[in-house]
């Protein structure tokens, strides 16, 4: 199944597509990879779903990926008496460690962590940003507040610290559990939510132990402190808009999308952005004029993917979202202003035989008009190479890796085909070229850029490239 676009599509699946036709016609419209939110639903949905996703897969003959996103910490406030209390701009209120129901004075915030990190002057957002509080006062177990901007507080709302740096972990109890059991299911990718330092990724790298990919959501402020270090340590990142812009003033969001964009594009890893994309398809048929400015933005800032949360989850046209993210994409790409916006970010390679080969693999390709390049991997690092290349062509993977294809499928323009490795240099031309020609995306006369690594079957050792011309 051939896209008419490079950026790849993340579509998460809920109570409105968890089913084998609904997942079926989401990955026909357009999606490439599947999210499963951890935040709800129960292990046996995830299992149903992710059993699905596979029944696709071989119907499909297309490796698909599958995420597991973590729900993470999430601190919230305790119950309100009465279900909830209207705050006053200008007034007091307290938070405390008291297991007793809040009232017009004060609220319980069963959160010691929270307490530690808390200073004066410090702000806490309340329902996503719509209660602000600023501490006056705090302890071990208690912080006095003002009230900046009120609003009717209710039981269990979230809370949000930007300024602070809370001594936890990004996984509790409940993420340990459900990451064991999404590795045990065999997911593909493993999202971290909470990520605050990189340490928080060598953890989760060390409790994944090479069985997934790992993707840390950049959401909270205190990520983008030690931003580079975190992407060198993950494989991936997500650009998760939602809690930065409430934990952030919205207008630094743009700016900071295409800062992490470039970030994540000259390091070589794949970024996806995500959140409220085509939020208004939730319930209507049709995007706002300023949603597809928005997704057409992430696609010329270069982002390997784009991803559909509630749209598909929850929604009432989760088919027609992923088509609309399609056309947007595809729309874009064939601008030619795109290729400029590609070519000005171009990353320079690093000073190894696998980067020379894969930078030279794009310039010929260019000069020769080749149709497509193709590259053979096996643990997925050559292809990447490839993608952060942003060539003009596509870019063929060829794999005896089915982990590995499943893997790469939220890289920008990779097309990643299961295939037994090549046995010589013969038969690595002869293999590119009945690839390129069975996935449509090359014929006969057509000329292809290939690159390997020498012995066939050594991963990482890409030292060889070959031009070839389809008979």
């Amino acid at each position: 199944m051939q896209r008419k676009r490079s950026t790849k599509i993340i579509a998460t699946l809920g109570p409105a597509s968890g089913d084998l036709d609904m997942i079926a016609g989401l990955h026909a419209a357009g999606a490439d990879l599947f999210r499963l939110n951890f935040s709800h639903g129960v292990h046996a949905d995830h299992q149903a779903r992710l059993a699905a996703i596979r029944a696709v897969e071989r119907s499909a003959g297309v490796p698909i990926g599958v995420m597991a996103d973590l729900q993470g910490p999430k601190i919230r406030v305790g119950t309100i008496a009465g279900g909830g209390v209207d705050l006053a701009a200008g007034g007091l209120y307290r938070l405390d460690m008291t297991d007793q129901p809040g009232d017009g004075q004060r609220a319980p915030l069963l959160h010691p962590e929270v307490f530690a990190a808390l200073e004066r002057g410090m702000d806490l957002l309340i329902d996503d940003g719509r209660i602000r509080l600023t501490v006056t006062q705090s302890g071990a177990d208690f912080a006095e507040c003002q009230v900046i901007t009120g609003g009717h507080l209710s039981d269990r709302k979230g809370v949000n610290l930007p300024q602070a740096l809370l001594p936890v972990g990004p996984m509790t109890a409940k993420d340990q559990a459900d990451l064991r059991f999404a590795l045990d299911a065999g997911v593909d990718w493993i999202a971290l939510s909470f990520v605050q330092r990189p340490e928080d990724i060598a953890e989760a790298r060390r409790l994944v132990a090479g069985r997934a990919a790992v993707m840390a959501k950049i959401e909270k402020p205190a990520a983008l402190h030690q931003i580079d270090e975190i992407i060198e340590l993950a494989d991936a990142i997500m650009v998760a808009r939602g809690d930065l812009g409430v934990e952030l003033p919205v207008e630094e969001v743009p700016a900071l999308q295409k800062d992490l964009v470039r970030r994540a594009r000259r390091a070589g890893k794949p970024v996806v952005v995500a959140t409220q994309m085509l939020e208004s398809m939730i319930a209507a048929p049709v995007p706002t004029r300023a949603e597809v400015s928005d997704v057409a933005t992430a696609v010329y800032d270069g982002a390997d993917a784009v991803m559909l949360s509630g749209e598909t989850a929850s929604g009432d046209h989760p088919v027609a979202a992923v088509e609309v993210m399609d056309r947007v994409a595809a729309q874009v790409e064939g601008d030619p202003g795109y290729r400029k916006f590609m070519d000005a970010e171009h990353a320079d390679p690093e000073a190894t035989s696998a980067d020379a080969i894969t930078a030279a693999a794009r310039q010929v390709a260019e000069t020769i008009s080749a149709t497509a390049i193709v590259t053979y991997t096996t643990s997925g690092s050559t292809a990447l190479r490839a993608a952060r290349e942003r060539p003009p062509v596509p870019i063929l993977v060829l794999t005896p890796s089915l982990i590995t294809a499943r893997r790469l499928a939220v890289a920008w323009g990779l097309i990643c085909v299961h295939s037994a490795d090549a046995s010589g240099f013969t038969d690595m031309v002869d293999r590119a070229c009945r690839a390129a020609v069975d996935c449509e995306i090359a014929e006969p006369g057509d000329r292809l850029v290939i690159t390997a690594g020498v012995p066939f079957g050594t991963p990482g050792a890409t030292n060889s490239l070959r031009i070839a011309w389809i008979p």
